[in-house]
């Protein structure tokens, strides 16, 4: 993660989420955050929740289409099915490279518009904007059903600078 380029351009918080309808919840909370132009990274192992928080962010920004992972068709958009932005959603796992790579989806062209949320986004769409809200969802990993998620949201540049992000947190 590159380090930023003064002390006031990064907010950071870190939250436990106990189960995907809390995850989903996460989302939704997350959308009321969130204005067309905002660019969303969200990396995690398989299986952390990633189109899960992502299916919240849909619900939460009121667009049309059921959210589920693009894994095969690389990247959705789902209109908006009121006055709030439409929101694209990608994912970049099979992608490698950065930015270059990414040129034919024309996410440039999409996030001044639209919330685009790009699932293993890191070192791949940091170019598109300064501005960008990068979760990152740790899970247990092996043998295991634990459902507890330890969610780091991490605002970078001026847009993210005063933002509350611990008022997401689920109350202990």
């Amino acid at each position: 993660m590159e380090a930023p380029t003064a002390p006031y351009d990064r907010a950071e918080t870190e939250l436990t989420v106990t189960s995907p309808e809390q995850m989903r919840e996460l989302g939704r909370r997350l959308a009321g955050l969130l204005r067309a132009g905002d660019l969303v990274m969200l990396n995690g192992e398989l299986g952390a929740g990633k189109t899960t928080l992502t299916r919240g962010l849909g619900e939460g920004l009121g667009v049309r289409g059921a959210v589920t992972s693009p894994t095969f068709v690389i990247a959705r958009v789902h209109p908006s099915l009121g006055d709030g932005p439409p929101l694209v959603h990608v994912d970049a796992y099979r992608l490698g490279g950065g930015l270059d790579e990414m040129e034919d989806l024309d996410l440039d062209v999409s996030l001044p518009d639209s919330v685009v949320v790009v699932e293993w986004g890191e070192g791949k769409v940091e170019e598109l904007t300064d501005d960008r809200l990068h979760l990152v969802i740790h899970r247990a990993v092996g043998d295991t059903t634990d459902e507890v998620r330890h969610v780091t949201l991490t605002g970078l540049g001026a847009r993210w600078a005063t933002a509350d992000l611990s008022g997401l947190a689920f109350p202990a």
